[in-house]
C-alpha cells in the first residue's frame, strides 16, 4: 500500500500499473472487487453499531456514563428534544421542543424513522427503535459511500486513458484490473477507524453517501445525475457545497464551463425541489438551521475555541460578531489561495486534490468543527492522497480528538460540581492537546497535496501516467487557459474577452497548448517515485 515496484505494479492504492494476477497489482485489483468493498463496508457499519452498544444498553440515559463509555449519539436525545417523540414534524413550532437544526433531507429522515416506530406505547423503547432504525440506514447510507467512491476512483470508462485495451477474454460487465486496483483505495473509507467511531454520531454517513454518488456521477461523466445528487446532498448538509468551486475553477482552466453549468443547473433544481415545500410550508422552521449556525459561537473542537480559552488578542475575541467574521475572513484567505493554485499550477490539480482543500481549509477556520465531521472529510481525504502513513497518522489523531472529547465533557461536568464515578475524563490541557494534533494533522495532509499539486510526479494517482480519474469530462482535457503571474504578459486574441470579464487581463492569463495527455511521467521519474516511496 505504500511501496511501489516499478516497471511491474504498482502496490499502492491508486496507481495505474499491471503486472501479473498473482502479483502485488494483482491482489490490489483483487481488494478492489465490489465483494470485497461490501464485506468491509458491512464490517465496518458492525463494529460502529457495537461502539454504540452500551449507550444502546442505557448508557444514553445518564449525561456521564455517555461519555465514559465513548457511546454518545445525536440520534437518540434529538427524537425527544426535536418533539419527534410526541409526533411533531420537523420544522413545525411546538411548545416545549426546538424546530430540527438541520437541512430539510436530515429532517426527513428523522420524520421516515419516528413515523416507523411510532406504533411502540413505551417511549423508552420507542426512541431506542428510532434510534436503530436510523442506524440501519445510515449503514446503507456508509455502503453505498464507499462503492461510490471506488468508482470517482476508478470509473470503467477512462476516455482517453493511459490503460490496455479492453480484453476480450474480460467477462460482460466485468472492469479491468488496473480500475479495481484504483477502486481498492476505498477500503480506506470502509475501515477507516475515525468513521467507524463517528458514524452513528449524528446523520452525516447521508451527506457522505450523497456526495460520493455525485463525485462518482461526475466522473462517469453524467453531470445532471451528478448535479442532482450533490443538489440533494446540500440538502442534507451544506458542506457538498465545496465541491462546486472546484469544479468551476477547473472546468474554467479546462474550457468546460457549459458542462458546469449544466450540472450547477441541476443541483439548483434538486435543491429547490426538496427545500422550496418546506421553506413555503414552515418558512421560520427551514430558517432556524441559517440562524441556529449563524449564532453559535467558538464550539469545541475549533481552533478558534483554544483563541478563547488563552484570551489570544484579537483571535480570541469571545464576541460573536468577532468570531464570525475572523472565521470569513480566514476562510476566504484560504479559498483565495486555493483558487490561484488551481488556475496557476504547472498541471491542472486533479478534482478530489482542490476538494479536499476547501473542505480542510473550511473545518479548520470554520467556528464549530464537530467529532463526527470526520465522515465529510475521510472520502476527499483517499481520493485526494491515496497513500497510508499520512492517512493513518492523522486518523490517529481524530481517534485521540474521539476520545478526547468525551473524557473532557465529562471533566467539564464534573469540576461544575456534578457527582461523577469512575472514570474522570481528561483535563483541559489534554483537550486541546488532542484538538490541536487532529488540527495539525490535517494541515500536514493538506500540505502534502499543495504538494503533489505542484510535483504531479508525486502524485500518487499520476506517477505512473493517470490524469485525474474523478475528473469526467476533465480527465485528460487539454488546458484552455492558465494563470502566469509574468508581468506583461498577454492572453491570445480567443480568450480576450473572457478574461476581460474575470478581471484577468495583464496576468499573463492564455491558453496552454501542453494537455495532460502529454504530460506523463518519465520511466526515469516513475524509478525515482518508487524509490521515494519507501521514505515518504
Amino acid at each position: 500500500m505504500g511501496v511501489d515496484v516499478p516497471e511491474s505494479a504498482n502496490t499502492r492504492f491508486g496507481g495505474g500499473e499491471r503486472s501479473g494476477p498473482a502479483g502485488p497489482a494483482g491482489l490490489v485489483a483483487a481488494l478492489g472487487s465490489t465483494s470485497v468493498l461490501l464485506a468491509a463496508s458491512v464490517l465496518g457499519m458492525v463494529l460502529a453499531f457495537a461502539e454504540k452498544s452500551p449507550c444502546r444498553a442505557g448508557a444514553w440515559n445518564s449525561y456521564a456514563s455517555q461519555f465514559q463509555r465513548a457511546c454518545y449519539t445525536d440520534i437518540y436525545p434529538l427524537y425527544y428534544g426535536e418533539g419527534l417523540s410526541a409526533g411533531t414534524a420537523p420544522y413545525a413550532a411546538h411548545p416545549g421542543s426546538q424546530p430540527v437544526e438541520y437541512p430539510v433531507l436530515i429532517g426527513g429522515a428523522m420524520q421516515a424513522a419516528a413515523w416507523l416506530v411510532h406504533g411502540i406505547s413505551d417511549p423508552i423503547i420507542r426512541g431506542r427503535e428510532f434510534f436503530d432504525v436510523t442506524v440501519a440506514f445510515l449503514a446503507i447510507c456508509a455502503v453505498a459511500g464507499v462503492i461510490a467512491t471506488a468508482r470517482a476512483a476508478g470509473p470503467k470508462a477512462l476516455r482517453g486513458g493511459s490503460g490496455p485495451p479492453p480484453q476480450a477474454a474480460r467477462p460482460a460487465g466485468s472492469s479491468p484490473p488496473e480500475v479495481r486496483s484504483r477502486r481498492a483505495q476505498a477500503l480506506m473509507v470502509a475501515l477507516s477507524p475515525a468513521l467507524i467511531l463517528s458514524a452513528f454520531v449524528n446523520w452525516d454517513l447521508i451527506a457522505l453517501a450523497l456526495t460520493a454518488l455525485g463525485l462518482a456521477a461526475w466522473a462517469a461523466r453524467r453531470g445532471i445525475w451528478a448535479g442532482v445528487l450533490l443538489g440533494l446532498a446540500v440538502a442534507t448538509k451544506f458542506y457538498p457545497l465545496v465541491v462546486f468551486g472546484p469544479l468551476l475553477l477547473l472546468c474554467l482552466r479546462a474550457g468546460r464551463l457549459r458542462e458546469f453549468g449544466k450540472t450547477l443547473a441541476a443541483a439548483v433544481l434538486a435543491w429547490l425541489a426538496v427545500d422550496l415545500p418546506v421553506m413555503i410550508a414552515a418558512p421560520s422552521g427551514w430558517a432556524y438551521f441559517f440562524s441556529f449556525s449563524k449564532n453559535r459561537g467558538a464550539d469545541w473542537g475549533s481552533i478558534w475555541f483554544v483563541f478563547e480559552h488563552f484570551n489570544v488578542p484579537v483571535l480570541g475575541n469571545p464576541q460573536l460578531s468577532a468570531v464570525n467574521k475572523l472565521s470569513e475572513v480566514f476562510f476566504a484567505v484560504v479559498c483565495a489561495a486555493i483558487t490561484v493554485l488551481a488556475l496557476a499550477a504547472p498541471r491542472r490539480p486533479r478534482l478530489p486534490q482542490l476538494c479536499f482543500l476547501v473542505l480542510a481549509g473550511f473545518l479548520m477556520t470554520n467556528k464549530v468543527w464537530s467529532p463526527q465531521y470526520v465522515v465529510w472529510l475521510v472520502p476527499l481525504a483517499v481520493l485526494a492522497r491515496p497513500r497510508l502513513w499520512p492517512y493513518l497518522l492523522w486518523q490517529l489523531a481524530e481517534v485521540a480528538y474521539f476520545f478526547g472529547i468525551w473524557g473532557y465533557l465529562i471533566f467539564v461536568y464534573a469540576a461544575e460540581g456534578h457527582p461523577v464515578t469512575g472514570y474522570q475524563g481528561i483535563s483541559t490541557g489534554w483537550y486541546f492537546a488532542t484538538l490541536l494534533a487532529r488540527f495539525l494533522t490535517v494541515g500536514l495532509l493538506a500540505a502534502y497535496v499543495v504538494r503533489d499539486i505542484l510535483d504531479p510526479e508525486r502524485d500518487t494517482v499520476r506517477a505512473f501516467g493517470n490524469d485525474d480519474p474523478a475528473g469526467g469530462v476533465l480527465d485528460h482535457a487539454e488546458d484552455r487557459f492558465r494563470l502566469r503571474f509574468k508581468p506583461g504578459g498577454r492572453g491570445s486574441a480567443s480568450t480576450g474577452s473572457v478574461l476581460t470579464g474575470l478581471g484577468l487581463t495583464g496576468l499573463g492569463f492564455g491558453p496552454t497548448r501542453a494537455g495532460p495527455t502529454r504530460a506523463g511521467p518519465t520511466r526515469a521519474g516513475r524509478i525515482r517515485r518508487a524509490g521515494a516511496a519507501l521514505a515518504s
